[in-house]
């Protein structure tokens, strides 16, 4: 159980293929660790050990896959399987089981990724915190008392303290890269278009995107290339890459122009250890040979704060009638949490046309931020304007949608920026502060150059690797609290 904990992904495959492991033993491995670390940290919220054994025993579908054999988690929001329990967080659809595969969940299992179970996400995906009301909250493993980031949070958690080396996310306004940054995580957030939602269409209008969160670039890099391209259908297409992605991360980016900020788009209070860490990441890039200034789109992300929320809010809408399909009759109150509510009732103020005016008003911003990139290969912020906050704060409701979505943005104002445009952005774990907590450096890339992200990423793991700092709750250490204050 130990050896395999010390490994990504890749490494954890490369012993199968070797012959010094089976799947079966690495899953059973990882079970161990999920039953040892969860009741610490509320990651893990189905368990489907049974299936994932079974799976295990089978022979490799695909043994000469990157990523054949290993444990995997999916998140309980997005990716199916079906057959397999999905509750998006709800006390609305407790009991839920998937009746289909995504085209996501079916290319992962294709990769040989073995899923051993379904990771805590809140509400619909709501929060920048992980801390449903059907489960409780998910807890960091740096301090349990605070935030793992949402809405990717089960899955930071999972990943951070090795029951798994990776697990799926999704991001529809920084839900891979606020986690990532709040465990210690890398989390890229892909193209839109670079995976499919088949059989659904874009999410969000295609402001949603899937992928995972790693403790490694490589393992990012090889589950995108498994499960990247379009199906039939696909509203979005990301173009094409030259090459599979794991053959960027060690490439040498070349010398790029790159830009970096620390000031919001609009106002906010950084903390400084997130300045510090967007600061040195900048100094960092410069030692390696790139052109480095301070710079940053010109728009006015205040602008932004109500056409974002009404989306949303149309999307809750959405969810709010799939669980009266669901349940066969309408919500009770207790059924969804308040921020919901509030969701809700604000997306029935708006008719089609005043949404698709939402749309417009975003889409314009985009292009007022395009022309940046072709002047910047790269953009560097911080991930969040605050280290990990105390559970109990991202979650309340401030008095109506637009209110809560405005306090959020105080914590978490630049990653819907790249959810706005579609382009690629990844939270990298260059930084910790005093206290010892994780705080990310967020990087954006042109529209279509996950390749130019992972080629950057992969010279600052070189540079300044992560991978040796484990937080107090790991598979690795040899002592463990037996119960957490508040649980």
């Amino acid at each position: 159980m130990t050896e395999f904990a010390e490994l990504d992904a890749i490494g954890q495959a490369e012993i199968v293929r070797a012959g010094r492991a089976t799947p079966l033993e690495l899953v059973d491995a990882a079970i161990g660790r999920i039953e040892r670390l969860n009741p610490l940290l509320n990651a893990v919220v189905a368990p489907m050990f049974e299936d994932a054994r079974a799976a295990a025993a089978r022979p490799l579908e695909n043994p000469d896959s990157v990523l054949a054999g290993v444990p995997f988690l999916l998140k309980d929001l997005g990716a199916t399987l079906a057959g397999s329990p999905q509750s998006k967080g709800s006390r609305a659809f407790r009991g839920h089981v998937s009746d289909h595969d995504t085209e996501l969940g079916r290319r992962q299992r294709a990769a040989g990724l073995i899923v051993a179970g379904k990771t805590s996400s809140p509400e619909f995906g709501n929060h920048s915190t992980t801390e449903p009301a059907l489960y409780g909250p998910a807890r960091n493993p740096w301090d349990p008392a605070r935030t793992t980031g949402g809405s990717s949070g089960g899955s930071a958690a999972a990943v951070a303290s090795g029951m798994v080396p990776a697990a799926h996310g999704n991001d529809g306004a920084g839900s891979i890269r606020i986690p990532s940054s709040c465990c210690g995580l890398f989390g890229l957030k892909p193209t839109r278009g670079r995976n499919s939602w088949a059989p659904a269409g874009d999410v969000l209008s295609g402001v949603a995107v899937e992928h995972a969160l790693t403790i490694s670039v490589r393992d990012s890099a090889a589950i995108l290339d498994a499960t990247a391209g379009w199906a039939p259908g696909d509203p979005s297409i990301a173009p094409v890459p030259g090459r599979p992605f794991l053959a960027e991360v060690g490439a040498d980016p070349g010398r790029l122009r790159i830009a970096w900020t620390a000031t919001p788009p609009f106002d906010a209070e950084v903390h400084p250890e997130c300045v510090a860490a967007a600061r040195s990441t900048a100094e960092l890039l410069e030692s390696l040979g790139h052109d480095v200034e301070e710079a940053a789109p010109e728009f006015d992300g205040e602008t932004l704060i109500e056409p974002f929320v009404r989306l949303w809010a149309t999307a809750n809408l959405a969810d709010y009638r799939e669980a009266r399909r669901f349940l066969g009759r309408e919500p009770a109150q207790d059924e969804l949490e308040i921020t919901t509510w509030e969701l809700v009732e604000y997306a029935r103020r708006f008719d089609g046309a005043e949404v698709l005016d939402a749309l417009d008003t975003l889409n314009a911003a985009s292009r007022r931020v395009a022309p940046f990139f072709e002047r910047y290969d790269a953009w560097v912020t911080p991930t969040l304007a605050q280290p990990p906050l105390g559970l109990g704060i991202l979650n309340q409701s401030y008095g109506g949608a637009v209110e809560w979505w405005r306090f959020d943005c105080q914590f978490n104002p630049w990653n819907p920026i790249a959810n706005m445009t579609g382009q690629p952005a990844m939270s990298v774990p260059l930084h910790w502060t005093a206290g010892g907590l994780p705080v990310g450096s967020l990087i954006f890339g042109r529209f279509g150059a996950e390749s130019t992200l992972f080629r950057i990423a992969g010279q600052l793991e070189a540079a300044r690797p992560w991978r040796s700092r484990r937080p107090p709750i790991h598979a690795l250490s040899s002592t463990l609290p037996t119960a957490i204050q508040g649980a």
